[in-house]
């Protein structure tokens, strides 16, 4: 089929998607909906929640969702011995401030942070700024509107160390590395955002902590952030699970031996699983060399799962592009399991996106489709990509 005529087809569906969309914007109370009951050791929030409504600290403009940044400030307020946090990006002053209080208080804080965003904003020279990609400026412009806090237009000292993060983790002589503490230039990606406190505590969240990940952009009233989720778990065996993935990478933190390991140099481990009193967990750590069977990836596991299903899959996806994924979801709905999924429109119709495949789709990048690309024979009409305000993404990977 040609490329013209799969495009045709896009056309028709285009119509299709706009109808599965959602439009967020700042509500009224009047419009939240009933919220579910919570496991008492495992509580679930979304920050575009439709079932509760905050102030935000820093807009001060009340919205609906969870407050995602509270949830993780409470969880550091349990602290009385030790917090541990490993996360691709932190810029929330608030939760800098938290550790800066706990560490002040004898309590042992260690921070991980990925090499791309470990640096203080207000550290960077006039040409540093210039050099920056487009998207670097912006959030750098970004972050001069949020530091600047009585809005003259003017940073200071003092308003720097209220508001840059990485300054307050700095001054506060906050023990933190990044993933190039291997002695590399970095793993590529540390992408991972946990907490935990007292060895039973445990926070996992698809946000980083920033605000565009949280709450929404600083200078974008309209902005209700990134959609993300996050997870409080009481769990001592998880905490430990994670502790162990948290001393790998760490090594002997910042003191100057190179025996971090990040990225394909960590340690292979079986997924574990963990038992809670309502609720079975499964644990897996990423990534794994290709040179290891894909059935022990993450992506391996997550396939295995998916096949179990006998009547339904909802997705809401950031990106989707494994190829050996989308081939099991065909499996299971020719076995009439119900398939709905929801992609980030940035990355919904790319040549690698399985979103396609599952519309029965393929398209073409530089004349060349990707290698084992399978368009569903049957496909599906419950693929849809979400409306969200300006700037804000989708940034799920959730499978249900």
């Amino acid at each position: 089929m040609s490329i013209f005529h799969h495009l045709k087809f896009l056309s028709y569906i285009f119509l299709f998607l706009f109808t599965l969309s959602s439009c967020q914007k700042v509500q009224s109370s009047n419009q939240r909906l009933a919220p579910l009951p919570q496991d008492p050791l495992i509580q679930v929030y979304f920050n575009h929640s439709q079932s509760s409504e905050y102030q935000e600290t820093y807009r001060q403009q009340t919205r609906l969702g969870d407050d995602l940044e509270k949830q993780i400030l409470d969880v550091i307020s349990l602290a009385q011995s030790t917090i541990d946090i490993a996360v691709q990006e932190l810029r929330l002053p608030k939760i800098s401030q938290a550790l800066a209080q706990k560490q002040k208080a004898g309590i042992k804080v260690r921070v991980i942070l990925e090499n791309n965003y470990s640096r203080p904003w207000s550290s960077f020279t006039t040409t540093e700024i210039q050099k920056l990609e487009k998207r670097e400026q912006e959030r750098y412009n970004e972050f001069r509107k949020f530091v600047d806090i009585n809005q003259d237009n003017q940073i200071t000292p003092d308003e720097i160390s209220q508001r840059d993060a990485l300054v307050i983790i700095q001054n506060s002589k906050i023990p933190w590395i990044d993933d190039t503490a291997d002695g590399s230039a970095g793993s590529s990606l540390m992408h991972h955002k946990f907490i935990i406190v007292d060895h039973r505590f445990v926070v996992i969240t698809s946000a980083n902590f920033t605000l565009s990940d949280t709450s929404g952009d600083f200078s974008n009233s309209s902005s209700l952030g990134n959609a993300n989720n996050l997870l409080k778990i009481d769990s001592p065996e998880l905490a430990n699970l994670l502790t162990e993935e948290f001393n790998i990478m760490w090594g002997d933190g910042p003191a100057g031996k190179t025996d971090s390991r990040f990225g394909l140099q960590k340690s292979v481990r079986s997924p574990q699983e963990i038992n809670l009193v309502n609720t079975k967990l499964t644990v897996n750590f990423s990534p794994i060399s290709p040179t290891q069977p894909w059935s022990n990836s993450s992506n391996g596991l997550i396939a295995k799962t998916l096949n179990t299903a006998s009547k339904t899959v909802d997705m809401a996806l950031f990106v989707f592009s494994e190829q050996k994924i989308a081939n099991i979801l065909e499996n299971r709905h020719n076995q009439t399991v119900g398939i709905r999924a929801l992609i980030e429109p940035q990355f919904a119709y790319r040549s690698y996106s399985e979103a396609l495949d599952m519309m029965g789709l393929a398209l073409s990048e530089n004349c060349q489709y990707e290698i084992d690309n399978r368009p569903w024979q049957n496909p599906i009409n419950t693929v849809g990509v979400t409306t969200l305000a300006k700037g804000d993404l989708l940034h799920h990977k959730l499978k249900l």
